[in-house]
Parts: structure tokens; C-alpha cells; sequence
């Protein structure tokens, strides 16, 4: 499959020619790949979510990562169209609010929840920050649900107003907690990931 691109495309780089000649959608891939080589969050056998898929690029790196005895979901409101693996599944819907079906669909009990979400940029650092918070509420929200105790959660965020307190948050309910900027991370980017690894027992 082939992505077209201007003649001066000023997003290109070694990384959107990188994946392109591996056969990803997107250069995003080579953030879970940087995320993964540090923290080996992702196992065989594992049963991984990822939230926000499209265009499918982390969902193709985590099947590589389970093998065919894992399983691997995604949700986003894009329907993905690439060719993906039988062990994948995805399901088109809204994670700001899911409903009954979809997460009945979905399923729980997953070793790892990933998040690369990022909503829809207006050059506002306030609107936009906002925006990517309450996207990862709700990333967290459904980790919090679905996660095994012990499981690992990924999610990408915005810097700016509500950073500090979602990443508390999620530092509260692991029992590690990290925050990292890819190198693969386009510089002038704002975006950064909290990661939670061995999500402590409910005590419900």
C-alpha cells in the first residue's frame, strides 16, 4: 500500500520515509516502538487495547508484539482500512463516550491499554491542551475498568493545563509511574506520554 505526498512535504522525514518502507501507515509507530524497547511493557500472549488506532500503525507493532496466541483490539472513530492481522479486531466508536455494545464487544481483562489519541489541533495551546486532557480521561477511565491488576497503561498528552493532575492520577494507580518524550517525537511537538506499569488491585 502506498501513501501519496506532496513534492515538499514539510512533515517528511527519516521517520515517515522509515515507516513508509516498513509498511506502517504512520511514523507514530516508531513512538510504541521506543516506548516498548525501554519499558517491555508488551508480552506473547498478551491481550492489548489500544485506543484512538487509526490509521493502524500501533496495532500492527502490538500484533507483532503478542503473536498469534495474544489478541489485540482497537477503537477509533475512523473505521481503519489497512490489511490487519487475524488476531486483530477493531471496532468503530467514540471514546468520549462509549455505549454498552461497544464495550461489551471490546471486552476486558487486557494485560496493556494504549492511548495515542490527540484531538483535532486549533493553534489555541489552551483549547488544544484542554481538548487532549479530557481525551485522556477518558483513556483512563476505561483503563481503570478494563485493565488487569498488573497491567501496563500508555497514553499520550498534551503539555499544558490538567497535565500535572492526570499525571497523578495515573500515579496513584500504579505501581510505576514514568513520563516520556520519544526521540521519534516531532520537536516542536507538545505531546508527551504517561506511562503506568503494574496497575494496583481495586480494593472494591
Amino acid at each position: 500500500m502506498s501513501y501519496p505526498t506532496s513534492k515538499k512535504n514539510r512533515w517528511e522525514d527519516h521517520y515517515s520515509r522509515k515507516a513508509k518502507k516498513e509498511n506502517f501507515p504512520a511514523r507514530s509507530v516508531y513512538k510504541l516502538e521506543e516506548i516498548q524497547k525501554k519499558n517491555h511493557l508488551i508480552k506473547k500472549g498478551d491481550k492489548v487495547l489500544d485506543l484512538g488506532c487509526f490509521p493502524g500503525s500501533w496495532l500492527l507493532y502490538a500484533a507483532e508484539l503478542t503473536g498469534n496466541t495474544g489478541e489485540v483490539a482497537g477503537i477509533d472513530l475512523k473505521p481503519v482500512i489497512i490489511p490487519l492481522p487475524p488476531h486483530v479486531r477493531v471496532y468503530t466508536g467514540d471514546i468520549l463516550s462509549p455505549d454498552d455494545n461497544l464495550l461489551q464487544s471490546v471486552g476486558k481483562n487486557f494485560n496493556v491499554i494504549i492511548s495515542d489519541m490527540a484531538p483535532d489541533t486549533t493553534g489555541n495551546r489552551f483549547v488544544d491542551s484542554t481538548r487532549s486532557f479530557n481525551l485522556c480521561e477518558a483513556a483512563f477511565s476505561l483503563a481503570r475498568e478494563l485493565l488487569l491488576p498488573g497491567g501496563s497503561f500508555v497514553c499520550k498528552i498534551f503539555q499544558g493545563e490538567g497535565f500535572k493532575a492526570f499525571s497523578d492520577s495515573v500515579k496513584a494507580s500504579f505501581k510505576k509511574h514514568k513520563i516520556f518524550k520519544p526521540q521519534s517525537s516531532r520537536k516542536a511537538s507538545k505531546e508527551i506520554y504517561i506511562i503506568g506499569i503494574d496497575k494496583v488491585r481495586s480494593e472494591k
